[in-house]
């Protein structure tokens, strides 16, 4: 009898590679479905209509170029092996005559950002470039060894991040490369005086930042008003005679406690560049949500060439933006209603911010992206992409003719798109032809809006891919998918971000197979206000997020069209900590889960805090919201996944989650890449890393 099942399992796996399907219900591979070229880094240049991103085509990374009226895409460079090296820091000088960019490196982690990466395991390490190539075409140079570039206005000199200290190259290579200055600290977020003639900065140097000043003509740093703060984002006036900045306090002080929720202050300056004196023209609000934003960009803060400064704040409940005298003053709300702003551009001419918002005339545009612009002296927006779509990362051109952007839609991946820079006109996606021919959007399903409220009354938001109803059974399993960050939102379309492109893929593919996947937007995500953003008790002080994915999975068993037997979860990074935790809490809920790259010990995080007054108290917390907790009552099989040179989760979270199954005799399976990083630098990794999570979901749910 057992090696007749042994049998039938062979079986089954011979047909999974042998057809290169997972069930009848599949109608095309995983790869049909991530294969297409994503859209990102998109830049425009100060003058006339120029645009250059770049094109993550099956892991080979090139930049292209388009310049109005046709728009017709251009590709730039040659780059053309999957060898994980990421393109990054892309901009077009001030005269169109070069686009500046970075090869290699892992920008987007937590920690190690300044290392390189080599996911394809050469003997020797790749290392951290900057290149230059003619906008009209010709051989990408490389400039030097550095990152974080920034061309001067006037076209001739590029500034750049080299070992903490701040450097300088002309766009053509000659003369070499030379460090502008030595400075205590680390330095970095360079910004050109507006005629070039300096420089701002910000030295970082631990507790304490200062932003600096260079001057070109006496080769001098001015530090503006030096306190006991940190200091950060510094933005020049049009005239350059002043700048803004964002102050908060410094590190240190009483020993505060670790549980509860506090406002996190800041303030906005403005100092004089002769005098390096400064004055405080806003401070927020002494509230919770008068802290600091941690949405994309943070403050945002800018100078328009209208006389007003420009921010983001989250002090009326919602990511907004407004703007305020140079001078101080009550500032203006610019964006009034229930919804967030991000990807947020100034227009070149000053006179607009463009960004991304979950708004629109359909109530549904909650968990879509629209292209939004508004006036940086009054409260008079106007969404310009109405629809189904999901619109974002809006830049406009130099002309002020058009805006560009990344679009998608529920069945078309992330693409670029331009239109004229008015409301109500048509977008135009520059060249269909790039998505291969075996992609699938015949065979893709439209997700719906659903909502359910957790065990403690909080209205949980998620999306639902059904698949088609001839290709399953009456009775369904089903997949819960959780985003990882966790400031996320996934999307009634395909997500923005590389990352979750993927995982919306994945959603298709499973769907695909017979799944009903239900993508829960857990309260810690973005999209629908403070409160659901920065709830109490949420993350290593409670795990109050938690309650929602649970929500999510018991939703699904309550549906007469699913076995609740069948039941899995999936997530990668925050979304790996919560599949963990739904395995170790609740097996019989979750009958298989993949955890892919997840926190499993959050002890880390108030590691140095043992002085706090509830440190004790805290630290059970801090446990008891791990899934270290819950391996006694972990049961449900697993599939762990991490890339060893990760920058965002440590892989010891793994080694360690897995050894303790290990010793308790738990069965679990694991897939490691080495080498690459949270975002699987290489395409062919990344086709590994979604097979398996299909195969393990499809091999434990279908039987």
């Amino acid at each position: 009898m057992k090696s007749f099942k042994m049998l039938k399992s062979l079986l089954f796996l011979l047909l999974i590679f042998s057809s290169g399907s997972f069930s009848s219900a599949q109608s095309f591979k995983m790869e049909d479905i991530i294969s297409y070229p994503l859209a990102s880094e998109l830049t425009s240049c100060a003058s006339g209509s120029k645009i250059a991103w770049t094109y993550n085509d099956q892991g080979k990374r090139n930049i292209y170029v388009a310049q109005g009226p046709d728009f017709k895409p251009r590709k730039l460079t040659s780059f053309d092996e999957d060898n994980g090296q990421q393109l990054s820091s892309i901009s077009i000088s001030a005269d169109g005559k070069w686009v500046v960019f970075v090869k290699g490196g892992e920008h987007s982690g937590n920690h190690d950002n300044s290392l390189t990466v080599n996911p394809s395991s050469l003997i020797a390490m790749p290392i951290v470039e900057i290149f230059s190539v003619p906008f009209a075409g010709g051989e990408a140079k490389t400039l030097t060894e550095g990152d974080y570039p920034v061309i001067s206005p006037k076209s001739d000199r590029i500034a750049f991040i080299k070992g903490g200290q701040i450097w300088q190259v002309s766009p053509d290579g000659s003369p070499a490369a030379k460090i502008l200055f030595e400075s205590k600290g680390t330095n970095s977020s360079v910004q050109w005086a507006p005629d070039g003639s300096g420089l701002a900065f910000v030295s970082s140097r631990g507790d304490h930042s200062f932003i600096g000043i260079f001057a070109d003509k006496e080769k001098t740093i001015k530090w503006i008003s030096p306190s006991f703060a940190k200091d950060d984002m510094p933005k020049w006036s049009p005239d350059g005679k002043k700048i803004t900045f964002i102050r908060r306090p410094a590190s240190g002080g009483l020993p505060d406690s670790i549980l509860p929720r506090k406002h996190n202050a800041w303030n906005i300056l403005v100092g004089d560049i002769a005098t390096s004196t400064v004055q405080k023209i806003w401070s927020a609000p002494k509230t919770l949500s008068g802290s600091y934003p941690t949405t994309d960009g943070g403050a945002n803060l800018m100078w328009s060439s209208a006389g007003r400064i420009t921010f983001s704040s989250y002090h009326d409940g919602w990511p907004h933006l407004y703007s305020i005298k140079p001078e101080g003053g009550e500032p203006l709300l610019l964006t009034p209603g229930n919804f967030m702003c991000e990807y947020i551009e100034m227009s070149h001419d000053g006179k607009w911010l463009i960004f991304a918002a979950n708004t629109g005339p359909d109530v549904l545009d909650l968990d879509r992206r629209h292209i939004v612009r508004v006036p940086v002296d009054m409260s008079k927006m106007e969404v310009l992409t109405p629809g189904t779509g999901v619109e974002a990362f809006p830049v406009v051109t130099g002309d002020g003719a058009n805006v560009a952007m990344i679009s998608s839609s529920a069945i078309l991946p992330p693409q670029l798109a331009v239109m004229s820079f008015n409301a109500n006109q048509k977008i135009r996606i520059l060249d269909n032809s790039l998505l291969p021919a075996s992609f699938p959007t015949g065979k893709l399903v439209t997700p719906k809006q659903v909502t359910f409220k957790a065990s403690d009354g909080t209205l949980v938001y998620a999306q639902l891919f059904e698949p088609a109803a001839d290709a399953v059974k009456s009775k369904k399993p089903a997949v819960v998918f959780v985003h990882g960050g966790p400031p996320r939102q996934m999307l009634l379309g395909w997500h923005y971000g590389d990352y979750y492109a993927n995982t919306y893929a994945i959603n298709q593919y499973l769907a695909s197979q017979g799944f009903l996947v239900l993508a829960v937007n857990y309260r810690l995500g973005i999209g629908y206000g403070f409160e659901f953003h920065k709830p109490a008790n949420a993350g290593s002080n409670g795990g109050s997020e938690y309650l929602d994915v649970k929500a999510a999975g018991e939703w699904l068993a309550a549906r007469p069209d699913v076995d609740k037997k069948k039941i899995g979860i999936y997530g990668g990074s925050y979304g790996g900590y919560l599949t963990a935790m739904a395995l170790g809490k609740d097996s019989k809920l979750f009958a298989a889960g993949v955890d892919v790259h997840g926190v499993h010990d959050w002890a880390f995080v108030n590691e140095g805090s043992k002085s706090a007054p509830d440190a004790a108290l805290a630290a059970k917390v801090v446990y008891k919201s791990s899934p270290i907790a819950y391996v006694n009552t972990w049961m449900s099989p697993v599939l762990f996944i991490h890339g060893d040179d990760d920058r965002n989760v440590y892989f010891s979270q793994s080694v360690d989650l897995a050894r303790r199954l290990e010793q308790r005799n738990i069965p679990f399976e694991q897939l490691i890449i080495p080498d690459d990083t949270h975002h699987w630098m290489k395409f062919s990794n990344q086709v590994k890393v979604d097979q398996a999570i299909a195969e393990f979901l499809v091999r434990k749910l279908m039987k």
